[in-house]
C-alpha cells in the first residue's frame, strides 16, 4: 500500500475482562497469519501506558476497545494518521457489550478489514474536531486536546452557576448556566443528543445543509432558563462555523474535551472555541460514518 513496511500501533484496553484478553490473542494471531502477505510492523500497547510520542512517524493506529478507548487516545493522533476502530465486545453478541458507534470492524471482521486497509479497500472519513485556545489574564495561551465528540465548559464547581460573558461577532451576551457545550456533528451520538428534548434537537437539526457537517459545530447552554432561550437563541442553542469567543466571570472553571482531561482557568480568561483543530481520519469498512449516525438517530 505504501511501497515500504507499515508501521502499525495497536492500543488495546485492558482491564483483566477476559474478553477483551480473548480480542487481542485473536488480533495478535490474525496479524500473525498475514503478516507473509503484506509488509508491516506491528507494535502493542495499553491504552494505560500508551504516551504521545508512541504516536510519531506511524502509518495506521488500530485502537481495540469501544469507544472509550478511541476518543481516550485519539487527542494523540494528528491528521495525517488513519485510524482503525475494532470492537473487542460488540453488543451485537452480547447484551453487554459496547455499541461502538466510532468502531468501524470488530474482532469477528478484523481479518477482512485490515486486509482492506491493505489493499486500500477502506472507507476513509474526515472527522472535524473541537479545540478551546485559553488565554490567561497574564497572557500565556494554552490549546486543549482536540475533541472527536464534545467539549465542556463550566465552573469547577458544579452546584455553583456558570458565569461567562459570550461572544460571536458583533453579538455579546452575559450568561449564567449550568455550563456551554459544544458538539460536532458526529458527536450527536454521545452527550449532546440527551442534553435537549426532541423538539428542540429536530429543530436545530432542520438547520443541517449538505457539507455543514466539516464546517459547523453545535452550541448550547445548559439549563438557561426558557424565556432566556426564547430572546437570545443564538446564545443558548446554535449550529455555527463562527468562532465561539468567552470571558470567564467565574473564579475557577474548566474545559474538559471528550470528557478526559480537565483544562484549568481563573476568572478573566478568555476561551476560544472553534473547528481548527486538525481533523481525525478514521476508517470504516461497510457504512461512512454519516449513515452510522443516521442509523443511530432512528
Amino acid at each position: 500500500m505504501l511501497g515500504r513496511t507499515m508501521n502499525i500501533l495497536a492500543v488495546y484496553k485492558k482491564n483483566f475482562e477476559s474478553v477483551h484478553d480473548s480480542s487481542l490473542q485473536q488480533m495478535k494471531d490474525i496479524l500473525s497469519t498475514i503478516q507473509h502477505r503484506f509488509d508491516f510492523d506491528v507494535q502493542y500497547k495499553a491504552r494505560e501506558l500508551v504516551r504521545r510520542s508512541d504516536f510519531i512517524g506511524r502509518d495506521l493506529v488500530i485502537v481495540l476497545g469501544g469507544d472509550g478507548t478511541l476518543t481516550s487516545i485519539s487527542h494523540n493522533v494528528d491528521s495525517k494518521t488513519p485510524v482503525m476502530g475494532v470492537n473487542s465486545h460488540p453488543r451485537s453478541s452480547d447484551p453487554e457489550g459496547s455499541f461502538g458507534f466510532y468502531m468501524g470492524s470488530s474482532i469477528d471482521l478484523f481479518e477482512q478489514d485490515i486486509i482492506s486497509v491493505f489493499e486500500g479497500k477502506a472507507i476513509e472519513n474526515i472527522l472535524p474536531r473541537l479545540q478551546a485556545v485559553i488565554e490567561g489574564t497574564s497572557g500565556n495561551k494554552f490549546t486543549t486536546d482536540p475533541a472527536m465528540n464534545d467539549l465542556l465548559i463550566a465552573n469547577t464547581h458544579q452546584y455553583a452557576p456558570s458565569k461567562y460573558h459570550v461572544r460571536r461577532g458583533s453579538k455579546n451576551k452575559e450568561q449564567h448556566s449550568s455550563g456551554l457545550l459544544f458538539s460536532t456533528w458526529f458527536g450527536q451520538g454521545a452527550w449532546f443528543r440527551h442534553v435537549l428534548n426532541k423538539d428542540e434537537f429536530d429543530v436545530i437539526r432542520s438547520r443541517y445543509g449538505d457539507g455543514q457537517e466539516q464546517s459547523h459545530y453545535f452550541v448550547v447552554a445548559r439549563d438557561i432558563p426558557h424565556h432566556e432561550r426564547e430572546e437570545h437563541s443564538w446564545a443558548w442553542l446554535d449550529w455555527t462555523n463562527q468562532a465561539t469567543n468567552i470571558t470567564s466571570d467565574m473564579h475557577r472553571g474548566y474545559v474538559v474535551p471528550d470528557g478526559w482531561d480537565e483544562v484549568h482557568f481563573n476568572r478573566g480568561a478568555t476561551i476560544t472555541v472553534n473547528l481548527d483543530a486538525p481533523p481525525l481520519h478514521l476508517y470504516t469498512f461497510r457504512e461512512t460514518m454519516t449513515q452510522v449516525l443516521e442509523q443511530s438517530m432512528k
